[in-house]
């Protein structure tokens, strides 16, 4: 039976009544019906295109054909849980493991990035006996309740802090403490963690783990300070702890040059754990924990099995295995390189025109252009940043902020996002804000 489409206001109604108010509509003042996608474009109820640059779970592009073949094909067979033996789930376990260091070689199979994040957590805690987990301020690691714990960006809303959090400061060379003009921040912002340690320490607190986005998404497209991983891993191994990279937002080649963000580092460095969720399935739910064998091993010996219902499902591992191929198939690795590169350096282009540019900032098809009232103070320029998004919105470009402000406009696009997309966008940018510092200086004359 075919669903019934209903007017954009009869549905929007609807979803007041029905959907909880928390749960949050893109564009509220005017939201967007989306009926149809493919590739990085959204098409709405009256056929308007707009090109995607925000949805990174839709990572090689909206309803691939490859990928809605593969989980047809794969429903009308046989979907059920892992305990039935099943090839899906081990031939995805292993060309997962051909992308990560041999360290890494036992996974978990959930459905969601938070799964994902509470399993790392009961397997730090489990491994080390300890209790206590240092994060980065402004982080968001999932919305269950022992995530929104770890949290910042979402429990200084709520109940606060718990006394087993500790929070260091985002690795932030343009806000932060120690900037870019530092001789080396990546030490600098390592030893706010080896202090958090020893802080705890004089309280008779152990540290678990040290949990942290390979990427600061939400933090506003933040980069890491070259060496700051593999000292703050250091510390915390010294401590007894164990070090989490969460690459749910940052995961599978978005940052072209390699698989994994957390291999900017280096190839020196390897995490304890690895999260990964969003773009896995191509936006069907699909999420995954990746450890050690000695890690795993102290999970098992605790003689509580872990069953999960839908986790590693056939259809689940299936779809994950047709995102791997059209990864590699289309190269998107390579464009996230050369699309990624193009992009950002047509926004620095723009950064040397538009004063309301502070930064931009990013890797691969991961970028962040930070908006400012003022260079030298380096205001967050907020407003600015939302008037830009709804006009951009107008010219049919989806866009959307993000970091402590909300004023960075952020750019993870489908891996798809072409050199015309770019140029595009940059264009549509360039003549906002050209329009926007008219009216300023409008203002100012009559002023």
């Amino acid at each position: 039976m075919a669903v019934e489409l209903f007017h954009k206001n009869e549905t929007l109604q609807m979803r007041k009544k029905l959907i909880a108010q928390s749960c949050r509509l893109f564009f509220s003042h005017d939201p967007v019906k989306i009926v149809r996608a493919r590739g990085q474009y959204l098409y709405d109820e009256n056929g308007t295109q707009y090109l995607d640059c925000i949805s990174n779970v839709q990572h090689v592009g909206h309803s691939h054909p490859s990928i809605t073949q593969v989980a047809g094909t794969q429903m009308d067979l046989l979907n059920t849980n892992t305990r039935f033996l099943h090839d899906n789930i081990v031939q995805y376990a292993d060309r997962l493991a051909a992308t990560l260091p041999k360290k890494l070689s036992v996974f978990y199979f959930v459905n969601s990035g938070s799964e994902a994040n509470d399993l790392a957590l009961r397997l730090a805690r489990q491994y080390t006996q300890h209790q206590d987990v240092i994060v980065l301020d402004h982080a968001y690691h999932g919305h269950l309740t022992s995530l929104i714990d770890i949290s910042p960006y979402k429990f200084r809303k709520l109940e606060g802090q718990k006394e087993w959090v500790h929070v260091a400061p985002l690795p932030d060379t343009y806000h932060g403490i120690y900037r870019e003009d530092h001789p080396d921040p990546g030490q600098a912002y390592a030893d706010t963690v080896k202090s958090l340690i020893e802080e705890a320490h004089k309280k008779g607190r152990m540290i678990s783990s040290f949990f942290a986005e390979s990427l600061p998404s939400v933090g506003g497209q933040i980069i890491f300070p070259a060496g700051y991983c593999k000292r703050v891993a250091e510390y915390v191994h010294e401590a007894g702890g164990v070090y989490v990279a969460d690459e749910i937002q940052t995961g599978f080649g978005r940052v072209g040059s390699n698989f994994w963000a957390f291999q900017l580092e280096g190839e020196d460095f390897c995490p304890d754990i690895v999260t990964m969720g969003k773009p896995m399935g191509n936006g069907h739910p699909i999420a995954c924990v990746v450890t050690s064998e000695e890690i795993a091993g102290a999970f098992t010996a605790n003689g509580v099995e872990y069953f999960n219902t839908f986790g590693g499902n056939p259809v689940s591992c299936a779809i994950g295995l047709a995102v791997l191929d059209v990864i590699e198939k289309e190269d998107l690795r390579g464009n996230a390189v050369r699309v990624g590169g193009h992009l950002k350096q047509l926004l620095l282009h723009l950064q040397e025109k538009h004063l309301l540019i502070g930064d931009v900032r990013g890797v691969g098809l991961f970028i962040g252009m930070e908006l400012v009232k003022d260079r030298e103070s380096r205001e967050p320029a907020t407003e600015e940043a939302a008037h830009l998004v709804r006009r951009l919105k107008e010219d049919r470009i989806v866009m959307s902020t993000d970091g402590p402000w909300d004023s960075v406009i952020k750019f993870k696009p489908p891996m798809c996002f072409s050199m015309e997309d770019a140029n595009r966008v940059v264009i549509c940018i360039d003549q906002i804000l050209r329009e926007m510092e008219d009216v300023q200086k409008e203002d100012c004359g009559k002023s």
